[in-house]
């Protein structure tokens, strides 16, 4: 299967691939025949969280070569509003090699080894043969290295509230990968209803929702609830660290969305999750608490055949080949021959993957 190579301007444009989970029965669809499958008394349960500029240019304090740093997902401390602490927030990020996204990540070269305590200074990309003694926009302090991978950091910046937002949306860049076409704006990577920015990847599932569609699914009778979830790396090119993904990710329940879900429960709707974020955040409150508790939290999560959805009953997902990871998390949502069997359809009809592909419905009685 191809991948999108570009953002689609009109969202209505997403294909959506209808599959019965336990029949395997499917239907080659659009995005906005979504409120006619779903039916009155569903709930569909979005990410609103917002996609970080998360990439960003740096080098260590003493030295010119410059490397990549990618935020993993949400800061610490001072996201809650532009008014933070004197101390910057923390952040955990992946270290990537000199170069950008027009090179895979698994071609990269390695990045500089850090250690606690090293600076790292911040600088925009600028045009080709950008001075690296350039003064530095923003600093960070490295506070710990994870033992398991050296690509993974702890740091901590030197500035909070507005001062760091503003550094931030003025360096950094969009995560892309080399499949796509040209560089990423910042508002391509954006759901219709991006709130708070927490997610280093944007909730790709979210995004062929437009305000039409969801104002459809009302009308259908289907409830709508949010939650932000901090979407982390899906990919960092490097197989020791991949092995450690998803990394715990942070979560906010509102109390809206809790009390939806039970509504929904009791009148015999489904919970449709929109992506495996919002399944990690529902289904993860649930494991760690025996119930869904409204607030924030954090989630280890990780999906797989081995797991039994308590709480999300079908999936709103993207287009992704059997080898990748995200696949084997929707085996909590089918077996293996259901899903090979609409993968397959799926690449002979010609539909596209990736964050700006199509999209699959993946649910119980959907096409009965």
């Amino acid at each position: 299967m191809q991948p999108a190579t570009t953002p689609r301007h009109d969202r209505s444009d997403t294909r959506l691939l209808a599959v019965d989970r336990d029949s395997g029965s499917v239907r080659d669809l659009v995005i906005d025949d979504l409120p006619g499958l779903l039916r009155a008394g569903d709930l569909l349960v979005v990410n609103d969280a917002a996609t970080l500029p998360a990439s960003l240019h740096a080098r260590v304090a003493g030295s010119e070569p410059m490397f990549e740093l990618r935020l993993t997902g949400a800061l610490t401390d001072s996201l809650a509003s532009l008014e933070g602490p004197l101390e910057g927030p923390l952040a955990v990020a992946v270290l990537l090699g000199a170069g950008d996204w027009r090179t895979p990540t698994e071609h990269r070269a390695a990045p500089p080894r850090l250690a606690v305590g090293d600076t790292v200074l911040f600088q925009g990309p600028g045009p080709e043969g950008h001075d690296p003694k350039a003064m530095p926009d923003l600093r960070a302090t490295i506070t710990a290295v994870d033992p398991r991978a050296a690509r993974l950091v702890t740091l901590r910046f030197d500035r909070g509230g507005a001062a760091l937002w503003s550094a931030l949306y003025r360096l950094g860049r969009p995560v892309q990968y080399s499949y796509l076409r040209e560089p990423l704006a910042l508002w391509s990577v954006q759901t219709g209803f991006a709130a708070r920015p927490w997610a280093a990847e944007m909730p790709s599932a979210g995004r062929p929702l437009s305000w039409s569609t969801l104002l459809a699914l009302r009308r259908a009778g289907v409830e709508v609830g949010s939650l932000t979830h901090a979407a982390g790396l899906s990919s960092t090119g490097d197989p020791q660290l991949d092995a450690l993904l998803p990394l715990p990710e942070r979560y906010d329940l509102p109390a809206a969305t809790a009390l939806a879900v039970t509504r929904a429960r009791a009148r015999g709707g489904r919970v449709i999750a929109a992506g495996t974020t919002v399944v990690r955040a529902l289904e993860g409150c649930v494991a760690r608490h025996g119930a869904l508790r409204a607030g924030p939290g954090e989630t280890d999560l990780v999906l797989g055949a081995e797991f039994s959805p308590r709480v999300v009953d079908g999936l709103l997902t993207g287009m992704h080949d059997p080898s990748e990871r995200h696949f084997q998390l929707l085996r909590a949502f089918a077996g293996a021959p259901v899903l090979l069997a609409a993968w397959r359809h799926a690449s002979a009809a010609g539909y596209l993957q990736h964050e700006f592909g199509d999209a699959t419905l993946l649910a119980p009685a959907l096409l009965a």
